[in-house]
């Protein structure tokens, strides 16, 4: 359906643009342009209608109802986009890893540095503990 109505918007699209292009321009003179028109009306004078100007007016009320269409059909099928609040990141209050240090606080851990091929002292030195992202905890 989507694709039968996005051809015939393209058809009605390039007709509209070689109809307007084929018309002739009123009052195109210089007259015209200072409101110097051959009638007395407001908005120039109304000849009859031509087969170009009814084909002007078929062509884009066809576009026009092609174009509300598609976007219908294009925000109906379309899921809505999480508002901001669903975006941002709940923080993580106070987990605790299997070591039961919580998170976002310091583990003590004991290094033992080489320097060229001789160990060295023994330090004990304070290392942030980093939680496992949610994605990971749910498959364990």
């Amino acid at each position: 359906m989507i694709i039968l109505l996005t051809t015939i918007h393209g058809i009605a699209c390039v007709f509209l643009v070689v109809v307007v292009l084929l018309q002739s321009g009123k009052a195109a003179d210089l007259a015209g342009a200072f409101g110097g028109m051959g009638s007395q009306t407001v908005f120039g004078p109304r000849g009859s209608a031509t087969v170009l100007s009814k084909a002007t007016t078929v062509a884009a009320a066809l576009f026009m109802l092609t174009s509300l269409t598609l976007s219908i059909l294009a925000t109906r099928g379309a899921k809505s986009a999480p508002s901001l609040l669903d975006k941002a990141k709940k923080p993580a209050a106070t987990s605790t890893q299997k070591s039961g240090v919580p998170q976002g606080q310091t583990a003590p851990i004991t290094v033992t540095p080489q320097t060229g091929g001789q160990k060295g002292q023994t330090q004990t030195i304070p290392v942030p503990v980093q939680g496992t992202p949610p994605a990971e905890q749910q498959k364990k």
